[in-house]
């Protein structure tokens, strides 16, 4: 057996370890991100310092949030009758609008310059959601401490968590895309609007496709019945 040969699976034991370094890095590189947006954001997409790994995790980690705080959140704060939950409708709710958030902005500034990718807009979308996910984990144990009376703190906190996820979200696109302050919310606003009208269509194909399987199904059965 040849050196070369020998070194092999220590040197993919290497990479594995260096793989799980970056992913590591990358993931602690959110609260830098979190607290130095327009650093953050610049580092985290021309730097190369997120990576897509990281970023999958941060969303899986959204999806957890939410399915924890419909099951573990007081009643006072969120009712929910956890039989009729259906956890393949609650992970889309998420995911799609995500998908449909990031196709949309990419495609629209990359008509007008835009200097980020898809990749790009999806890493830096992802760790500006970081402040609403560690909300979430704070405010599903705070809902079992808390009184009706002290209810409004529950409040305070998670709108809180959101506008800073806003804010960052604001920051990234700054930086990803290399425009103004402007001319980034003006994007933002087209993309809201774009969202709107593929969900439109979205959903208007989804009825038509509906009501095409009703017709054959409807035709199968008449012609069922003639023949018997």
């Amino acid at each position: 057996m040849s050196e070369k040969t020998a070194n092999m699976p220590a040197r993919k034991g290497l990479l594995n370890k260096a793989w799980w370094q970056r992913f590591g890095g990358s993931v602690k590189y959110a609260f830098h991100v979190m607290f130095h947006p327009f650093d953050g954001f610049w580092d985290l997409t021309h730097e190369h310092r997120g990576t897509l790994a990281a970023a999958n995790f941060f969303v899986i980690l959204l999806l957890l949030s939410r399915l924890m705080s419909l099951q573990l959140t007081n009643i006072m704060f969120m009712k929910v009758y956890w039989p009729r939950v259906n956890i393949f409708q609650q992970c889309a709710s998420l995911l799609l609008p995500l998908g449909i958030y990031c196709g949309c902005n990419w495609g629209l500034t990359t008509l007008f310059d835009g200097k980020g990718t898809l990749k790009d807009v999806y890493i830096a979308t992802a760790y500006a959601l970081v402040p609403y996910i560690l909300g979430q984990l704070i405010i599903i144990p705070l809902s079992n401490i808390l009184t009706m009376e002290e209810g409004s703190l529950y409040t305070v906190i998670e709108t809180a968590m959101l506008v800073w996820s806003a804010l960052l979200l604001v920051c990234g696109m700054v930086q990803v895309h290399d425009f103004g302050l402007g001319k980034t919310l003006l994007f933002l606003f087209l993309t809201v609007v774009g969202m709107a009208i593929v969900i439109f269509l979205l959903l208007l194909f989804l009825t038509l496709v509906g009501d095409g399987i009703g017709y054959i199904i409807s035709v199968y059965k008449e012609i069922n019945f003639r023949l018997n």
